[in-house]
């Protein structure tokens, strides 16, 4: 888990992905001069934003995604635009970064799934990704006919299912299957074509899918969730995985677990890549930076911050006090039914320091949850270098304070530190999002039938 690499092994790359969250990561960041309040429905933003990231060498874009409004619109942009719609209109303004889209296990169908993310891969020469995540709101729940949320181990339950069908359509078509033979007239060849007549707890699904199998034979498949169910999901079917942890030592001990679980599955003790969150504020100074943050958290109302904190938390806002601590004892939200990641993030940056609810939500600004770095582009690259040498993370899901121009100030004045001290790449190497993360192409059933 070191930075240091076996005899004749390629080094070892850091990996950064850029997550756009609409305006920024800080819910004021709409309220900025530069900002357009529009951004967050307008597909020329996320061209924008994703052209600054390619220009930087990034790995990949991330969109987060909701089935509902789950947060406060009185006050600040939601996740509003389907993002693999997005992302195939980000794809042909782009040539390399990777395309990252969520989309829920607990709303959709598998072949739906997998047929759009194969689509998102041919249409971007193999740079689509997958963030499968249960969903854990009631509005979300309540959308789709339901009057309560599923139950917290049966949404994981069937997310495995889901992930085992997708990825076997996935591999419905060998390759080589498309013929288009002009002169013999053959298509398609058809016995290289299968069914996979799946019948589970959940779902029973036929197949085959109804198109070549995909560029990178799986768009990578990526997992989110710090719960026990979460990192068994992880382990079994993530090749990235995007964590929240606080701290280094935290994140250390997540990675150092997820990692021995997937070695224990029989995949390897490096096939899954560890992205640790990260929220960054950029200044020329320190203190610059800081005054930044400052600005940007009191543009927050502090009603909006309380009711977010309290979401997150399970509890009524009424039980927060802005300059008292969190309350003790609080248990996991819905009885653990709730996002296990996010309270436990917010639960311990509040515990380990004893910060107040004010200091609290001035130090994740504005309340969401990740870790958050204030400072100069050295400071954060510091940062970025301990924790990816130390084996904390393979990289980082970032989250600017503003975007685009937080992510500019990231990319102009953090990647060229990263680069001068051989942590990150300076051109790709490839054109595949398999490529950025040094994944293998997984085996498709072709191989397979000659192996056996």
């Amino acid at each position: 888990m070191s930075g240091s690499t076996t005899r004749g092994a390629p080094p070892r790359r850091l990996h950064l992905n850029v997550n756009i969250l609409h305006s920024g990561f800080v819910p004021s960041a709409w309220r900025l001069p530069e900002a357009d309040p529009w951004a967050f429905a307008d597909i020329q933003h996320y061209i924008r934003t994703a052209r600054i990231a390619e220009a930087g060498k990034l790995d990949a874009i991330f969109l987060a995604d909701n089935a509902a409004i789950v947060d406060q619109i009185h006050f600040r942009p939601i996740t509003a635009l389907e993002p693999t719609i997005l992302l195939a209109c980000v794809a042909a303004a782009t040539t390399h970064i990777g395309l990252i889209a969520t989309a829920s296990t607990s709303y959709n169908e598998p072949y739906n799934i997998a047929r759009r993310f194969s689509t998102l891969d041919h249409v971007s020469n193999g740079r689509a990704g997958w963030n499968m995540v249960t969903t854990a709101d009631l509005p979300s729940a309540r959308n789709f006919g339901l009057e309560a949320t599923p139950d917290h181990a049966k949404r994981y339950a069937r997310a495995s299912e889901f992930a085992d069908i997708v990825k076997a359509l996935w591999d419905s078509w060998e390759d080589g299957a498309f013929v288009g033979d002009k002169a013999t007239g053959s298509f398609v060849d058809a016995t290289r074509v299968h069914p996979i007549a799946h019948r589970g707890e959940h779902f029973a699904v036929q197949g085959p899918l109804n198109l070549p199998r995909a560029p990178q034979g799986h768009p990578v498949l990526v997992q989110a969730g710090a719960s026990a169910d979460g990192r068994e999901l992880a382990s079994r079917h993530a090749e990235a995985v995007f964590s929240a942890s606080q701290s280094f030592e935290e994140s250390l001990a997540y990675a150092r677990a997820l990692k021995t679980r997937a070695a224990e599955l029989g995949r390897g003790p490096d096939a899954v890549k560890v992205l640790a969150g990260l929220t960054t504020i950029v200044g020329g100074t320190e203190a610059e930076a800081l005054r930044r943050r400052d600005e940007l958290v009191d543009l927050i109302p502090w009603d909006y911050s309380l009711t977010r904190i309290a979401g997150t938390l399970g509890i009524t806002p009424d039980r927060l006090k802005l300059d008292e601590r969190l309350p003790e004892n609080l248990p996991l939200p819905g009885n653990g039914n709730g996002n296990h990641t996010f309270f436990n993030a917010v639960v311990a940056a509040g515990r380990t320091h004893g910060y107040t609810v004010r200091q609290l939500i001035r130090e994740l600004a504005g309340g969401g949850g990740h870790r958050v770095i204030v400072g100069t582009p050295e400071q954060i690259a510091d940062d970025i270098e301990h924790w990816f040498k130390g084996g904390a993370a393979d990289g980082f899901n970032l989250m600017p304070d503003a975007l685009p121009h937080g992510l500019e100030h990231f990319v102009d004045g953090v990647v060229p530190i990263l680069q001068k001290r051989g942590l990150f790449r300076t051109d790709y190497e490839g054109r595949t999002l398999r490529d950025h993360l040094g994944l293998a192409r997984p085996e498709g059933r072709t191989a397979q039938r000659l192996a056996a």
